[in-house]
C-alpha cells in the first residue's frame, strides 16, 4: 500500500516517515542544506505485530516483551513537501497515494495554510482514507497540547474528517508511533488491485544512476519509478512511455513515445523478477539515461505498447470550483473560470500549465503547454495564479 505523508511545512512529515521506516527521505543536496523536502520522498517498510503482547512495530523483535513479531502489511511511503510553492509536487504525489497521514504540529496554531491546502488537495484527487496525527507534543506544555488538540478537532469539523481520531505523537522520540501503525492498519483498507489488465504506471520519478565520468560501454540505462495502477511488470517485457520526446523530421515537430525492454525491477528494497500493483517500483530500462535524469519523465505514463492513451494538448473539462481559495493566510472567494486566463492542471502525476480558450459556466476548454496522457473521466486538479502563487481552486473531469 502507498501511504502519503501530508501537511504544512516543518510539521514533521519526514521525521515521522523515518520513525516508521528507518529511512530519511530528504536526499537531495538542497533538501539537506535547507532542512525541507523539495521533491517527493520515498521509503519502504513492513508493519509488524508482536505475537505475544499485540504491540505494533516495524522491528522484528518487540521492544516491550522481546517476543518475535510477524509481518502484517508492506508499506511504501510517499513523503510530500509542505511548502506552499511546491503544491504541484504534492498533488503529483497524491495521485499515487492509497491513503495518507495528515501531520499537524502541536507548536503552531491549527490550521496552518498548507494543512488546509493539502487536505483539500487529497479530497479533490479522490483520496478518502486519511488519519490525523498531532506531532511535536514534546515541545510545548501539556495545557498547550490540549488547546492545540481542540483546535485540530474544530478544524476537522469543517472537513471530510469530522469523525477522524487525532493521535498525539512525538515522531522524534517515537512516542505513540505504534498507535499510528495500528490506526493505518485499521482505518486504511487495501484497495482492490486488478493484475489481469495490461500494466499502467504513472511515472512519479525518473533517474540517471550513472556517476559522472562513467565510460559509455559501462553506462546503465535510465530508471523510472512509480506505482502500477493495474497489471504487472515482468523483466524482459516491452514498455512504452508517453507522451515521449519531441523529434523533428522534415521540418515537422511531433511527439515520439519512448520504448524499451524492462531490464530490472526493484520493489521494497529488493530486486524482483515480477512486480504487481501497490507499493513503489523502480523499473530499469535500456533507455539513454539523458531521457530520465533529473525527473525528466515525471508526469509520463508507462505501459504495454499500444495500450496507452494518445497524448493531448487540448482538453475539455467539467469543472467543480471550491467556494474559497485555500492555502492563503486570508481566504478569498473563488471566481468563475475566465477565457484567456492561465491555469495549472494536475492530471495523475503530470503537471501542465494551460490557457483557457473557452469558458462556459462549469465547462472549459484548455490548451496545454505540455501534453499529457489521460483518459476520459480522469480527474484533474485546477490551480489559479493568485498573488504570484498557484492556488488550488477546484477540480474537473475530462470530457
Amino acid at each position: 500500500m502507498n501511504l502519503g505523508m501530508i501537511g504544512h511545512v516543518d510539521h514533521g512529515k519526514t521525521t515521522l516517515t523515518e520513525a516508521l521506516s528507518g529511512t530519511w527521505t530528504d536526499r537531495h543536496s538542497e533538501e539537506l542544506r535547507r532542512g525541507v523536502s523539495i521533491r517527493l520522498g520515498y521509503a519502504d517498510t513492513v508493519f509488524r505485530k508482536c505475537e505475544n503482547c499485540d504491540q505494533y512495530t516495524v522491528e522484528e523483535e518487540c521492544s516491550l516483551c522481546e517476543g518475535e513479531t510477524e509481518p502484517v502489511r508492506k508499506i511504501s511511503f510517499v513523503d510530500a513537501p509542505g511548502h506552499e510553492t511546491l503544491m504541484a509536487t504534492m498533488l503529483s504525489g497524491a495521485a499515487i497515494m492509497d491513503g495518507a497521514v495528515l501531520v499537524i504540529a502541536a507548536d503552531e496554531p491549527c490550521p496552518q495554510p498548507q494543512t488546509k491546502e493539502h487536505l483539500k488537495g487529497l479530497e479533490i484527487i479522490g483520496a478518502e482514507n486519511i488519519i490525523v496525527v498531532q506531532n511535536k507534543i514534546d515541545l510545548v506544555p501539556k495545557e498547550e497540547v490540549k488547546e492545540n488538540y481542540h483546535q485540530i478537532k474544530d478544524f476537522l469539523k469543517e472537513t471530510s474528517l469530522e469523525d477522524a481520531p487525532v493521535i498525539p505523537i512525538s515522531a522524534v522520540h517515537g512516542t505513540n508511533v505504534d498507535k499510528v501503525i495500528e490506526a493505518v492498519l485499521e482505518k486504511i483498507p487495501l484497495p482492490k488491485r486488478d493484475r489481469s489488465k495490461p500494466p499502467r504506471m504513472p511515472v512519479a520519478r525518473s533517474f540517471d544512476v550513472n556517476k559522472p565520468g562513467t565510460e559509455p560501454e559501462n553506462l546503465t540505462g535510465g530508471i523510472i519509478g512509480g506505482t502500477l495502477s493495474w497489471g504487472k511488470w515482468e523483466i524482459g517485457k516491452e514498455v512504452e512511455i508517453r507522451p515521449g520526446v519531441q523529434v523533428e523530421k522534415k521540418g515537422r515537430t511531433f511527439l515520439e513515445p519512448l520504448k524499451s525492454k524492462i531490464v530490472s525491477l526493484r520493489k521494497g528494497n529488493k530486486n524482483v523478477e515480477e512486480a504487481g500493483p501497490g507499493g513503489l517500483i523502480g523499473v530499469g530500462t535500456n533507455l539513454d539515461p539523458s531521457y530520465t535524469k533529473s525527473d525528466n519523465l515525471t508526469g509520463s505514463v508507462a505501459g504495454e505498447p499500444g495500450t496507452l492513451p494518445e497524448p493531448i494538448n487540448k482538453i475539455e473539462i467539467q469543472a467543480t470550483l471550491l467556494n474559497k481559495v485555500v492555502g492563503m493566510d486570508k481566504e478569498k472567494e473563488v471566481e468563475p473560470l475566465r477565457t484567456n486566463e492561465p491555469l495549472m492542471l494536475n492530471v495523475g502525476t503530470a503537471t501542465s500549465v494551460g490557457t483557457v480558450t473557452s469558458a462556459r459556466d462549469t465547462e472549459a476548454e484548455i490548451e496545454l503547454k505540455l501534453p499529457v496522457c489521460a483518459d476520459k473521466e480522469d480527474r484533474v486538479a485546477i490551480s489559479r495564479r493568485i498573488n504570484g502563487r498557484w492556488r488550488l481552486i477546484g477540480y474537473g473531469t475530462i470530457n
